[in-house]
């Protein structure tokens, strides 16, 4: 009655009985599942939830003014550093209201939740008040500090 080869022939331990097989429809039928249907979904809870849960748009830490003397400062740089959250969220910057575009001038730095904005070669007509608006969705938060140039008497 045993014709059949013992299993442990099987090559490299890979036994095919033992695999496991695609339930058939009727399989699938008798544990109430429709193929790929992934079983029910709780009915209340809308799909990505989770995204309304959304991390206050926020300023980790404000610009700070920069205080620089004419005389040291042209042709020096200087840097207004925000720490944002979250990285997500979009920076932009102006300077006395108006855009700042990223030129030679004027670079933008952005790292994870840090953003700088570099001031490449400090002359007395870059003086003035620096924002940083932070965008996310619908909400805008906005941290202000100026750039002094002290003039030399």
């Amino acid at each position: 009655a045993e014709a059949k080869p013992p299993k442990e022939e099987s090559p490299k331990g890979i036994s095919p009985v033992k695999a496991k097989k695609t339930p058939s429809p009727a399989d699938a039928e008798r544990r109430k599942l429709r193929p790929g249907s992934g079983g029910e979904k709780p009915p209340e809870e809308p799909p990505f939830t989770y995204q309304l849960k959304a991390v206050p748009l926020k300023f980790v830490k404000e610009m700070k003014d920069i205080v620089l003397k004419e005389a040291e400062s042209v042709g020096s740089s200087a840097i207004f550093e925000v720490l944002i959250s979250p990285s997500t969220a979009i920076t932009s910057w102006m300077k006395d209201g108006s855009n700042i575009r990223e030129s030679p001038k004027h670079k933008f730095i952005a790292d994870g939740k840090d953003r700088k904005l570099h001031i490449i070669d400090v002359q007395l007509s870059d003086a003035g008040e620096y924002t940083c608006v932070l965008r996310l969705g619908n909400k805008e938060k906005t941290s202000t500090a100026k750039l002094i140039v002290e003039g030399i008497p």
